[in-house]
Order: C-alpha cells, then sequence, then structure tokens
C-alpha cells in the first residue's frame, strides 16, 4: 500500500492524534459555555474546522447555510481555556409537541457529526465525563430538553472520538467510503478491479454508440445552480416512481443546497460542488446523470446523486459519474471518496470501508427523558426494518403515501 493510502481502520485507534510538542488539555480545565453570538468565535471555528478529523458538517459554512435557510439560530456549546476554544458544538433547537430538542445542523442532510476539536485534547475519564454532562445540562436548560447527536463515528481516521463514552445506540444506518490511493488502478485493486473495469468499458461503448458524452465539473454560478436544479428534478421523478417519499422537495433543503453552492471554495475545502454526465450527439444537453460532491482536505463526500434514465439507461450512467469523480479525485489529491450513509448494493461494490456511526443522547429535563426513551425505541424500530427487506419496502410505500397527503 502506498504512502497515500488510506488511514488502516484494523489497527487500534489512538485516543486523539497531537504533535509531541502540543501539551495534553483535559477537560476539567475547561471552561464550558453556551455561545448565542458566534461573531466572536468565527476565527476559532476556522480553525478547528482545519483539523483534517474534523467533520465538514460541522464546518461554518455549512451550518450557517442550514440555519440561514431553516431561519433558525445558530448556537455553539464550547470548551476553551482562556480565548483558546479546544471545542465546538454546533447547535440549533428544534421545537416540537413533546419538547425542545438541541441537535447538530443539517438533520438528515449530515453524513458524519464529530463535532469539532483540538488535537492536543485529552478525552475525560470517567469522571470528567459526569462532570462535563452536568455541565451541559446546565448550560441547555433554559433552551432545551433533549441533546442528540446523532451520526458519530466511534472512530475515524483511526483516532477514537473523545466523547464516545456517550454513545447511547447504534444508529439504523452505516457509512460507506473507497480508500483513494495513487492512481486509478491501485485504487480500484482494492476493491473488484476487474468487474469495475470491464463495467466502465462497456458503459463508454455504449454511450460512445448513441453520441457520445461529456464529463461535466460546473465552475460557473448559473451551471452549478442550473445543475442542482436539474437534480431536483431527476430526483424527484425518480423517488415518485418508485413510490417513495421524496426527502429534496421542501423549500428550505433546497434553499439550504443552494447556499452551500454559492459559498467560496477555501483551498480543498468546498461545501458543495456539482458533477453531471451530459450527452452529445443527437441527444446534446441531455442530463444522463447529477452527483453533488463536498470536499475538505482529502476527504470528498458524496452529498446525494440522480439518473436520468430516458435515454442511455443501459449504459448505467450513474455508475459511470461515480467512476469519473473518483478518478479526477484522485487526480486532485485526495485520499477518501465517502459514498455516504445508507445501505445500498452499489456502494458495496465500490467501497472498502463501512463505519459504524452511534447517537448521543442527553437529557436535560423530564420532558427530555420522556423524549429520549422514544427516540431509542424508535431508532431500535427502525433499525429493525432496515434489516427486514419486505417490511422497509413497506415502510417506504406507507411513508410516500403519507408524505402526498401532506
Amino acid at each position: 500500500m502506498t504512502a497515500r493510502a488510506n488511514q488502516d481502520e484494523t489497527s487500534a485507534p489512538s485516543v486523539l492524534c497531537r504533535t509531541a510538542e502540543k501539551p495534553v488539555v483535559h477537560f476539567d480545565e475547561l471552561d464550558i459555555a453556551l455561545v448565542r453570538d458566534i461573531s466572536p468565535i468565527e476565527d476559532e471555528w476556522r480553525r478547528l474546522e482545519g483539523r483534517e478529523w474534523n467533520s465538514l458538517n460541522q464546518g461554518l459554512d455549512w451550518c450557517r447555510a442550514w440555519t440561514a435557510a431553516h431561519q433558525s439560530e445558530l448556537l455553539a456549546v464550547t470548551g476553551s481555556i482562556g480565548a483558546r476554544i479546544l471545542f465546538v458544538l454546533p447547535l440549533e433547537i428544534v421545537a416540537g409537541r413533546l419538547g425542545r430538542v438541541a441537535r447538530v445542523p443539517g438533520g438528515r442532510f449530515n453524513n458524519l457529526n464529530t463535532g469539532l476539536f483540538d488535537d492536543a485534547l485529552a478525552a475525560p475519564d470517567a469522571n470528567e465525563l459526569r462532570r462535563f454532562k452536568a455541565d451541559l445540562a446546565r448550560i441547555l436548560r433554559d433552551v432545551a430538553d433533549l441533546l442528540v447527536i446523532d451520526e458519530v463515528p466511534l472512530a475515524w481516521k483511526g483516532i477514537m472520538h473523545p466523547l464516545s463514552d456517550l454513545a447511547s445506540i447504534e444508529n439504523q444506518n452505516h457509512s460507506f467510503q473507497l480508500s483513494l490511493l495513487d492512481t486509478m488502478e491501485a485504487t480500484l485493486a482494492q476493491i473488484n478491479a476487474k468487474t469495475r473495469r470491464k463495467k466502465y468499458r462497456v458503459q463508454v461503448r455504449r454511450l460512445e454508440a448513441i453520441g457520445g458524452f461529456d464529463y461535466v465539473v460546473a465552475t460557473t454560478p448559473h451551471d452549478q445552480h442550473t445543475l442542482l436544479e436539474r437534480f431536483f428534478s431527476q430526483k424527484g421523478e425518480r423517488l415518485k416512481a418508485f413510490g417513495l417519499p421524496d426527502v429534496f422537495a421542501s423549500a428550505p433543503t433546497r434553499d439550504f443546497l443552494h447556499r452551500l453552492l454559492d459559498t467560496p471554495a477555501q483551498g480543498n475545502h468546498k461545501p458543495l460542488s456539482m458533477h453531471a454526465i451530459r450527452l452529445k450527439g443527437k441527444h446534446d444537453g441531455h442530463i444522463a446523470a447529477v452527483t453533488g460532491l463536498s470536499r475538505k482536505g482529502g476527504h470528498v463526500l458524496c452529498q446525494f446523486s440522480s439518473i436520468d434514465d430516458s435515454i442511455g439507461a443501459e449504459a448505467s450512467p450513474g455508475e459511470l459519474l461515480f467512476w469519473l469523480a473518483i478518478e479526477r479525485c484522485i487526480e486532485d489529491g485526495a485520499t477518501l471518496f465517502d459514498f455516504g450513509i445508507g445501505d445500498q448494493p452499489y456502494k458495496h461494490s465500490w467501497c472498502n470501508q463501512e463505519t459504524v456511526l452511534h447517537d448521543m443522547l442527553l437529557p436535560i429535563s423530564t420532558k427530555g427523558s420522556v423524549l429520549a426513551g422514544l427516540y431509542l425505541a424508535q431508532t431500535g424500530i427502525k433499525t429493525a426494518i432496515k434489516r427486514n427487506h419486505r417490511l422497509y419496502a413497506l415502510a417506504q410505500r406507507w411513508r410516500s403515501r403519507r408524505d402526498g397527503q401532506d
């Protein structure tokens, strides 16, 4: 395996990755606070989001785009020593019939939630963790009944999450990744290389037989937003055809994704970019497949994808688009292509890593204890349904009918 290979997930993860010259900071040294005005901590937030281990879904631009689109308040729990912030947990408050939930901005559109942690911060021991939970309950008492940090990997990139002992239940979904090596050939050697190469050649030949295609990486704002709208259309039509609910249908969700497109890239950090396969010849201009990718450092995350199978369906343009996007990511020096949450056959065929995610729940009030119990029960039921293909299909059809009546 080359030096560019991603982390060895089979090795025992370290607690935190810190350089030798940095002193270790313990949780009991921190001042835990709830921050309502983000402006004074923006520089520290951006410093922490620059750490490769921290999830792009907790980046400041991501969180601001979400809360602006949903007209909610962006809050943050911070742990600091003086002016130096050692961790940030971004939050929004969602009010429901049974109480108020403090959760990570992004909701179901996040694929990985780590929070933002300085690499000098040591994981808390049992006593520190008890005090930390008490501090969280104290500072959130007036704003929330339950704290939920979901879709958390207890081990990520060979490092244990500093709050892994707060895990309450395994999330019903796992996420799937492909390690990117120096070349496409080396990358494919980790999986089913022979089958992948054969499929790619067939896909290219079939599209060339009907006029050819271009791999499009949108660069102008107009092209980016146009492709996003095309995705909404394609995805909605396909989900409807399968009798499934369209999770991208709401205006705030679409506004959120458009806002991400308008966020400027900072080096190798880009909240969202649009890629597509556009046909040529007699079908010139037809968009056969679309995907939206986010990147932070070496980590590229597929946020969504769609296909239009009215032309060239036998060429599997969605699979072809993944090949071309992965190939480009390798050329650009990325080290991990993340297909995100959800257990689909195509992910198993592409990926050599499967990441188990957990949810962390902390009741703040009596209402919160009731909410936590309901949450745990629902997650257990969802897990059981997802592991039974027949029950899952029935549940999806019921959701589609319910959403159609709203």
